[in-house]
């Protein structure tokens, strides 16, 4: 027995039906927080590069970056790095260093830390 072709308008609705609900499944596996571990890749790798960016345009070592940055991934770090050091050389840009000293103490933690102890008084 022979089917009937299908219908061109028919045809349509499957083919509409069956990509709208395969566009649907990132969104489902975001609102039920699947892990993506592509995502999740691609999130470490910019963030990588964007430390080693931030670390030569600070003027910081690329050691003294990856200590100062040990979760980062050392390749997505050196990559940012190196990029930044062409794009800096390419077009002759001074390094801003850093104002803050590694030891200071933060404004609010001073302040917290002045409020705490007890003043003395000499009686």
């Amino acid at each position: 027995m022979r089917r009937p072709p299908l219908s061109p308008l028919r045809t349509l609705a499957t083919l509409l039906a069956v990509v709208s609900m395969t566009t649907g499944c990132e969104q489902i596996a975001d609102a039920l927080e699947l892990p993506n571990p592509s995502r999740d890749a691609a999130r470490l790798e910019s963030e990588g590069r964007a430390i080693g960016s931030a670390c030569r345009h600070a003027g910081r070592s690329l050691e003294d970056c990856y200590t100062l940055n040990a979760s980062a991934a050392k390749a997505a770090v050196f990559a940012g790095w190196r990029d930044m050091n062409d794009y800096m050389m390419e077009h002759k840009l001074e390094v801003v260093p850093s104002r803050l000293t590694p030891g200071a103490p933060k404004a609010p933690e001073a302040a917290a830390a002045s409020a705490s102890t007890p003043a003395t008084s000499a009686h």
